[in-house]
């Protein structure tokens, strides 16, 4: 198994000829960013599950941000699983849902973020240790059947949006061992500007997205699925890769 998927995307995926705001309204974007994760962090921790809602809405709406959702909501205890194109996409699941978070462990070092997505009940898996892979996949299993829903991003890395890659199954087994219902959901933005890859550095995308002047970020859930008894989570992966649209993908083991 590529234990460290490569995406193929890199700066020339930004072609930097949208629409930006000027100087000062991306001072006071940043300025608000900052100004809301710093009075917003504490209540979320002592408070969670409301507050936890309240702080991503906030931070997108600080940066510009409009945030659409469409389609049926996830039941709790469902996985969802979703293309991976930017930090943003944290924020924004997190906006939408109560939902733990299957994320690289070097998130937890993010600041605010992987404060953020620790205090929702994040769950960090340690690509640079691929023994520990089964213990993550039980504790995604156990959450699940404990009745929260949990995020993972299959990709394992993050793609311009335009291109993809493959849908890792592990984390699909979580699901099979659970009974739980499988919820895919595109993510998609109107700016490549939002993009994170390359060797993007978190602070330059940051700087970027608030000189966006508009900026959408769409999640559109797709119809959930139910694994049958008997189920592998390859031909699991490959159901809800090809349910998210945008081509169709080889499998990765």
């Amino acid at each position: 198994m590529n234990w460290q998927p490569a995406s193929g995307c890199g700066d020339g995926c930004r072609p930097g000829d949208g629409r930006q705001s000027g100087p000062v309204l991306t001072a006071l974007r940043v300025a608000g960013l900052i100004g809301v994760l710093l009075m917003g962090l504490l209540p979320a921790a002592l408070l969670r599950g409301g507050a936890l809602l309240a702080l991503p809405r906030a931070m997108l709406a600080v940066l510009g941000i409009r945030l659409v959702w469409k389609g049926p909501a996830p039941r709790p205890g469902s996985l969802l699983v979703a293309n991976h194109v930017s930090w943003l996409d944290i924020v924004a699941l997190h906006a939408v849902m109560p939902v733990r978070l299957v994320a690289k462990h070097d998130v937890a070092g993010w600041p605010a973020i992987g404060a953020t997505a620790g205090r929702s009940g994040a769950i960090f898996i340690d690509r640079t240790r691929p023994k520990t892979l089964p213990g993550t996949v039980g504790e995604v299993a156990a959450a699940l059947r404990g009745g929260r829903s949990v995020a993972v991003f299959p990709e394992g890395t993050t793609y311009c949006g335009a291109e993809r890659g493959p849908f890792r199954p592990a984390l699909f087994q979580a699901a099979i061992d659970a009974g739980a219902p499988v919820a895919p959901i595109s993510i998609s933005y109107d700016s490549a500007e939002a993009c994170f890859v390359g060797e993007d550095t978190l602070w330059d995308s940051v700087v970027r997205v608030a000189r966006v002047r508009r900026l959408t970020v769409t999640l559109v859930a797709a119809p959930v699925l139910r694994p049958e008894t008997g189920a592998g989570r390859r031909a699991l992966a490959r159901a809800a890769q090809s349910s998210l649209g945008g081509g169709s993908y080889r499998l990765a083991a």
